[in-house]
């Protein structure tokens, strides 16, 4: 059992509040203490005045003379809280209005409780030995001491409860002040990782430890927009530099193509001008990859029906499946029923590479199925093949843009297709999964919906 909260912020409340309160307790312990220690010495200032009078009386007029003054303010009861006694050399009582308890001997003051119908009360006293073998014991009654003390304790845990309030009120303010400032943060890491790369944490000029972290934070994001952006910039360069001579080695390749006579030969060349235009599609694939990744997630896009895109892809690729004797079938929901906020092209492109694999690998006389549906508060696109399928341990190397993958799906190549795709959907908040179709593969994307 837990008895820490996990939050972090809950704990700066609870630590804020137990501060505040061991130090209110803490202070009141400490008044309390000074106050009572006070009137004890007010109460025993008190004492010793009337114990130097009876004493005076004694040494003037002798030892009847202070009996009878004892005995008359015994009976008078002028003075409530006063106590007297008069004991003699054997411990006996001569004269007193309380019993004299037992005392270390030789104690000049003494402290002890009455017990009477009044409840307990407290008895500060002094001890004096008189030359006749006498001890005069005379006291006072802590009654009005006591009020107060028990008027400042009720008090204080009044106040207890006050700053206990005040204390968690002091404490959650606090938290919540320091979860904004981390919210703000959290907030913009998760939008920058979202595409966002231009977003910036907010300043507030106060050069606390929060604004010092913000500004570290920004110049973070800053380095890492200037990495990402030499490497774009690095990818496009490389791709547009190449694919110019590439797109020339393939045109003298096609005119000696043209020209060959000898079949080995023009088979050879073939092969090469094969070879040319996937290199020539690869660089496409890179500089769409590379300005897909640089631009930020949809916002602002307008509302489309994925339907629609769904059904002109099938359209397109229906009649090269019916070339190799594949059924493209579709399951699609009616109008309006799959509306999400995107890049039309962007999402057509998506769905022109899903299907082109699924065609491409798919076994002869078999069905690739495209289905689309919308669960709750998401379009889910779901494709299944007959094919080879992907081995679970390899799915998450599929989208590695340079990892040659598709041996397992019957040729070589590269996941440039794979990676467009998540780029695309990453760019539109989706997620793609790959699991198995018993036989062949499934392949799951899901993008949230437009609300209604």
């Amino acid at each position: 059992m837990r008895l820490m909260p996990r939050s972090t912020s809950a704990r700066l409340a609870l630590a804020v509040t137990a501060s505040f309160l061991f130090a209110f307790v803490l202070l009141g312990i400490g008044v309390q203490y000074a106050v009572s220690a006070m009137l004890i010495q007010d109460a025993r200032e008190l004492v010793k005045v009337d114990a130097a009078g009876l004493v005076e009386m004694y040494q003037d007029d002798g030892g009847a003379a202070l009996l009878a003054e004892l005995r008359d303010r015994i009976a008078s009861d002028d003075d409530p809280d006063a106590v007297y006694a008069l004991t003699a050399p054997d411990g006996r009582v001569v004269a007193g209005n309380t019993p004299v308890p037992n005392h270390r001997r030789g104690a000049h003051w003494i402290e002890f409780t009455e017990h009477s119908g009044d409840g307990d009360l407290r008895v500060v006293a002094q001890l004096l030995r008189l030359p006749d073998g006498t001890t005069l014991l005379t006291g006072t009654r802590t009654r009005s001491q006591d009020r107060f003390l028990g008027l400042m304790l009720r008090t204080a845990l009044a106040a207890l409860l006050v700053a206990a309030s005040l204390g968690a009120l002091i404490g959650w303010m606090t938290s919540r002040w320091v979860s904004r400032r981390l919210r703000h943060l959290d907030n913009t890491a998760e939008r920058v990782g979202g595409g966002e790369l231009d977003l910036r944490a907010r300043l507030d000029g106060s050069d606390d430890a929060f604004d010092r972290l913000a500004r570290r934070f920004n110049a973070m994001l800053d380095r890492i927009e200037e990495l990402l952006g030499g490497v774009r910039h690095a990818t496009d360069h490389i791709a547009h530099d190449l694919r110019t001579p590439l797109t020339r080695l393939r045109n003298r390749l096609e005119e000696a193509r043209q020209r060959e006579q000898d079949a080995d030969a023009a088979a050879r060349l073939d092969a090469a001008i094969g070879e040319t235009d996937q290199l020539l599609h690869s660089f496409g694939a890179l500089l769409r990859l590379a300005r897909i990744e640089a631009q930020p997630p949809v916002h602002d896009e307008p509302e489309l029906d994925l339907a629609d895109l769904v059904r002109d892809a099938a359209e397109l690729y229906t009649p090269i499946a019916a070339e190799r004797g594949i059924a493209l079938t579709t399951e699609l929901p009616s109008p309006g029923g799959a509306r999400v906020r995107g890049d039309a092209d962007q999402l057509f492109q998506m769905l022109v590479n899903l299907l082109d694999n699924a065609v491409k690998y798919a076994p002869a006389d078999t069905e690739v199925r495209l289905g689309l549906q919308r669960e709750r508060q998401a379009i889910v696109l779901q494709i299944d093949d007959r094919g080879p399928g992907i081995p679970a341990e390899d799915r998450a190397r599929v989208f590695d843009r340079f990892q040659r993958l598709e041996t397992h799906r019957g040729s070589p190549g590269t996941g440039l297709g794979m990676s467009l795709v998540r780029a695309i959907l990453h760019r539109h908040g989706g997620h793609i999964a790959l699991l198995d179709n018993h036989p062949g593969l499934r392949v799951r994307v899901t993008l949230g919906a437009s609300a209604d």
